[in-house]
């Protein structure tokens, strides 16, 4: 069993302290008795300085300083990513993961007899669920006397997911797979035209999402 990590409780006020006692040092010295520095005219406050030709060029980063500072974070960003599991993990992973998932399937089937194995998931489930999705975010399935409650920010976004399915699995789809996926993009893509067209018409404030969404 690994040792217990430690902690280091740093107090904050004392860098606040050594950093005032240095900018009080540091500061510029009171100007000698008899003359003046910096002096303004009576009654009138500090107010905004005219930027010159060359102050602007002096407060403008060097070219490339910009740049460099975007990159760097970048970097530090990608350097704080955890390294991708090997080959040989993913494959332990996914034995364990099948188990344990043929576990609860027999669990279930043994609680319920009449309940058949499951089929192999595919490409078509993953287009159902989020046509489903879709459908119910534009005012599908709503019982009849309600008001449909709609969530065109999600339908979009739902479809656009479908719409990026499309572009990276081409070429690797059996035809009747995209024939699939090309007819359920269009249709919503059609069903999305009619309802905002509708929203358009009536002078409609979009709708607004559900909470958590924004």
């Amino acid at each position: 069993m690994s040792e217990t990590p430690k902690f280091t409780v740093i107090d904050r006020r004392k860098f606040k302290a050594e950093d005032e006692q240095e900018s009080r040092q540091t500061a510029a010295p009171e100007p000698e008795a008899g003359t003046v520095a910096n002096a303004k005219p009576a009654g009138q406050s500090a107010g905004p300085q005219l930027v010159t030709g060359e102050s602007r060029r002096a407060a403008e980063p060097e070219p490339g300083a910009v740049e460099a500072a975007k990159g760097g974070s970048e970097q530090e960003e990608e350097l704080e990513l955890p390294p991708a599991p090997t080959a040989a993990e993913s494959r332990q992973q996914k034995t364990a993961y099948d188990a344990s998932a043929q576990r609860m399937e027999d669990l279930l089937r043994a609680q319920n007899p009449a309940v058949g194995a499951q089929p192999p998931i595919g490409i078509e489930q993953l287009v159902q669920q989020l046509y489903v999705s879709a459908m119910i975010q534009m005012g599908a399935g709503t019982q009849e006397g309600q008001r449909p409650r709609i969530d065109i920010l999600g339908a979009r976004t739902t479809i656009d997911l479908l719409g990026v399915l499309a572009e990276k699995t081409r070429g690797n789809l059996t035809e009747a797979e995209d024939r699939m996926l090309q007819t359920v993009l269009f249709e919503l893509r059609m069903a999305f035209l009619e309802l905002t067209r509708m929203i358009t018409m009536q002078g409609m404030q979009p709708p607004q999402p559900p909470p958590g969404k924004r």
